[in-house]
């Protein structure tokens, strides 16, 4: 059975996405895809999810000018898209990103959710043996303290949802810089509550990190691998922070940069 291959493509030119799929089949790898729908306020980037998160999906593509992953309403759906298929696939997924024009860009300088993704011209000598390696290389599992994953649509906005993968939380927190907070409520993890008992809820904290300012909620409510802290958020935070919560002792805390440049 031919292994799966997802192309996204950043790029709108028909021909440069024709050729390499054409150039891709050569070498055994069945590939499917989608051109990139640039529309946040709809939550557009959340119709991809389900082609990717299919395991017969072995290999993500992102085909991209070095302006498309510099635009920060790109950075932001892609981030998002990347945080919702990690959340089924793990977080070692293979992704490659295939760059059409310039040097490759330096995978320090994408957002958290792509840190350490491959990145190559799309011109690369032997780019299909590499697609193919990347392939069929078994990925190391990458484990994290928490859990974090995206929900949403045109019509119910877009929710974070965190909670801790082992150690239980006494209690959650998460901010947001360059964004709004709207609503939060606790529940099982993987959808979002129909009714909610916040523990002691808190708004308007305020934190800073990495020169970053977040406005913050917070909930006293103990949290396991099995519940979750929801949140609403309006906008489209550049930046995210959250973690455990507690008056009385200091808990650990992530952040997840979303987009690196202002917009």
């Amino acid at each position: 059975m031919m292994k799966k291959v997802w192309l996204t493509s950043l790029i709108s030119s028909r021909d440069i996405v024709k050729k390499l799929m054409s150039q891709v089949k050569t070498y055994g790898l069945e590939v499917n895809g989608h051109f990139w729908e640039d529309d946040l306020e709809k939550v557009a980037w959340i119709k991809a999810k389900n082609k990717l998160i299919d395991p017969k999906i072995v290999l993500w593509v992102i085909l991209a000018s070095e302006k498309n992953l510099l635009t920060p309403a790109i950075q932001y759906g892609l981030s998002l898209l990347t945080i919702a298929v990690q959340v089924q696939r793990g977080h070692e997924f293979p992704i490659i990103i295939l760059q059409t024009q310039g040097e490759p860009i330096s995978p320090d300088i994408l957002t958290t959710p792509l840190k350490g993704v491959d990145v190559l011209p799309v011109s690369s000598p032997g780019l299909g043996a590499k697609l193919v390696a990347k392939a069929h290389t078994p990925a190391k599992e990458i484990s994290s303290g928490y859990r974090l994953d995206i929900h949403g649509n045109g019509q119910i906005g877009q929710w974070f949802e965190v909670g801790p993968r082992n150690i239980p939380w006494h209690g959650a927190m998460f901010g947001v810089a360059c964004g709004e907070i709207a609503f939060h409520a606790v529940g099982p993890m993987g959808r979002l509550p129909s009714r909610s008992l916040l523990n002691y809820p808190i708004k308007g904290l305020k934190l800073s990190s990495e020169k970053k300012e977040y406005k913050a909620w917070a909930v006293q409510n103990e949290l396991d691998s099995q519940n979750s802290y929801f949140v609403k958020v309006e906008g489209f935070p550049e930046s995210i922070i959250f973690g455990s919560y507690s008056t009385e002792e200091k808990g650990e805390v992530y952040v997840v940069e979303l987009k690196l440049t202002s917009g």
